[in-house]
Order: structure tokens, then sequence, then C-alpha cells
């Protein structure tokens, strides 16, 4: 299949199997097969790797903002392997449910030190 990355890849949203929006496509991680062809390995979310793909000044504060709210910098993207994605259309949609994939850094930190120190956080709403 012949996919132009630019239109229409990136920064589209990404849905799980349930319709619960995961991110957005951020960037792309390549491979090569045995011949030698490049192919895309992973769709990439968050913001050090939008900072990375956008690059400049704004590049490098998303970079340093995705570092700073992890435990164990270099935030690394959160990593979403190509065949996991069911198909693409104004959204991309993956097979997989949100809970099947490894959880973001940044919002994994963001719970961890603000979120579930809130009173009541940890009780279920509704």
């Amino acid at each position: 299949m012949r996919v132009q990355l630019g239109r229409q890849l990136l920064d589209r949203q990404i849905v799980d199997s349930e319709g619960r929006l995961v991110g957005k496509v951020d960037d792309v991680e390549f491979a090569v097969d045995a011949e030698g062809f490049p192919y895309v390995a992973y769709l990439l979310t968050g913001q050090g790797a939008l900072g990375q793909r956008i690059g400049g000044r704004v590049g490098r504060v998303l970079v340093a903002l995705a570092a700073r709210f992890t435990d164990d910098p270099p935030a690394p993207p959160l990593r979403i392997p190509i065949v996991d994605v069911e198909r693409v259309d104004s959204t991309v949609r993956l097979r997989a449910g949100a809970g099947e994939l490894p959880p973001p850094p940044v919002e994994t930190w963001l719970r961890r030190h603000l979120i579930d120190r809130i009173p009541g956080a940890g009780r279920a709403s509704g």
C-alpha cells in the first residue's frame, strides 16, 4: 500500500478499538526489510516525538517539557506498531484497546505526581 505520510498519517487522531482517543500521530519510525526497502514500523505519539519532528526552538521546548515530566528522561514517545493499525481514514484506528498499549510517559508522570495526589482522585466517578 502506498501512503503519503504528510497527508495521510501525520497529525491524525489515533483511536483505539473502542473509539477512545490515544493521541495524534506526531511522527513515524521506519525500518528496513530484508530486501533493503524502508517501511513504516511504528507510529510515534507524544510531546517528545512532535518536538523532534518540528525542530527549532519550539521543538526543543516540547522535548524539554516532555523530559521534565517523566521519571526517567529522556522521555521516549509512545511507539505503536504499525501491525496494530486496523485502518487509516479520517483517524488512525487501532486493533487494540488503549489498555493494551504502554502508558505514555508524560501521562504516567502527571498521574503519579499530580492527579493521584488530589483528594478523592482514586474514587470512581459516576
